[in-house]
């Protein structure tokens, strides 16, 4: 039931000390403030690597060519190491290989027209599944297929501004582009969340690139995904990849330089594991300033028991209960810290959202932000620690003793 007398109490005792209890107040908003602050700042970090690692999927391992550096079994080094079909094919019977696709850029020509208009953009000759290593997202028509490549079909699938730049809002699908002087048939154009860079570019079926182009069955990049696999598994799979390159092309698997490989799970992974890490340490961080301010309001509280010893005694020889005594100091402590810590909850997700709104594009760093359930967490948090904070003051004036109490000066 609500006690206004109680409450009106509570309100004098607090205007008559205004200074101590600011002071009080504003070390538990500040730790507050900086749990947000800093909990905002890890996951505008985390979503700046996430939204880098958006580009391909997560659980990729790629494959690029390179250079020998060590001899091996009469072979001299500085021998360069060209993937083929075969690599492609041999990987492809692999265990926990989800899917798997080779390219390699036509550096020929990134001239592409259509009717009147002309524009220079990549060219990837690729399989078909590489739309889906690289997350590409169609947003008209079809990305290309395994019968564009066994057929060696003259087809391509498109980035928005290559459709932007060459068709001026008019449908591209079915129509023709010149790739290089070549017509090529638009069968889809995609978008992808890894942004400008992967969408300047325009794709069309490996076997036809290495036709036209006379590429033989050379592929400069094989890529693929793991599906679940673990990191563990993953760093497996990454010397089981070498080492079937290795027999292939005469080279020492220990050779680091033979071939490249990139492996996404583990770089993912780790990440993620940081980022869990940095959380802990923040929480270390901001929970331990607000414990700060918490022992600050109750020495407060303390100090507010032993000024009122006399009126404590004289409240229990006119009938005061224990119970009512602790009640009186836990809700002044709750209010003082749910309060002052409500103030810091509010600045600290404020400028969160001031700075989300108006910080400019930065690599690593998107969306600063802190979610309802940190909220709801954090104001838990205080109403437990204003309840810890007078609860040995209270716990104190509830066992003073009337006669203990009135003689005190």
């Amino acid at each position: 039931m609500f006690d206004l007398d109680k409450w009106q109490e509570i309100y004098s005792t607090i205007r008559k000390n205004k200074l101590r209890t600011f002071l009080t107040g504003f070390s538990v908003a500040w730790g507050i403030f900086m749990l947000i602050v800093l909990l905002g700042a890890g996951y505008g970090l985390e979503n700046g690597v996430r939204k880098e690692f958006e580009g391909d999927a997560e659980n990729t391992l790629w494959i690029n060519q390179g250079v020998t550096s060590m001899p091996y079994k009469g072979y001299k080094p500085g021998r360069s190491i060209r993937l083929t079909n075969d690599d492609h094919q041999g990987m492809k019977s692999m265990n926990d290989v989800e899917h798997i696709a080779s390219r390699f850029i036509i550096w020929e020509t990134n001239t592409i027209s259509y009717k009147n208009e002309y524009g220079s953009f990549d060219i990837f000759s690729a399989h078909p599944e590489y739309g889906i290593i690289e997350c590409a997202r169609m947003v008209k028509g079809r990305f290309l297929n395994d019968q564009d490549v066994t057929e060696r079909r003259k087809s391509t699938a498109i980035g928005k501004p290559v459709e932007e730049a060459l068709f001026k809002g008019q449908d591209p699908i079915g129509e023709y582009i010149q790739v290089g002087g070549i017509p090529f048939k638009v069968v889809g154009v995609f978008d992808d969340p890894g942004g400008d860079r992967d969408l300047s570019r325009i794709y069309i079926p490996v076997t036809t690139g290495q036709m036209i182009y006379n590429r033989g069955n050379y592929v400069t990049n094989i890529s693929m995904t793991v599906g679940n696999a673990t990191m563990e598994r993953s760093q497996e799979m990454v010397e089981e990849i070498r080492n079937e390159l290795a027999t292939r092309h005469h080279f020492d698997p220990a050779d680091q330089r033979a071939v490249f490989i990139w492996n996404n799970v583990e770089n993912y992974t780790r990440f993620m594991r940081l980022f869990a890490n940095i959380r802990l340490f923040i929480w270390v961080i901001g929970i331990g300033t607000i414990i700060a301010g918490i022992v600050g309001v109750s020495n407060i509280m303390m100090i507010v028991v032993k000024e009122r010893t006399k009126e404590i005694g004289i409240r229990k020889s006119l009938g005061a209960t224990p119970r009512s005594i602790i009640g009186l100091v836990l809700m002044e402590s709750i209010l003082i810290t749910s309060f002052a810590g409500y103030i810091g909850l509010v600045l600290g997700v404020g400028l969160l959202e001031l700075v989300s709104k108006n910080l400019p594009v930065i690599d690593y760093f998107a969306h600063p932000e802190v979610n309802i359930h940190i909220a709801l967490g954090a104001t838990f948090i205080l109403i437990l620690s204003g309840a810890v904070a007078g609860f040995v003051p209270a716990r104190n004036a509830s066992s003073v003793k009337p006669v203990v109490a009135l003689r005190d000066e």
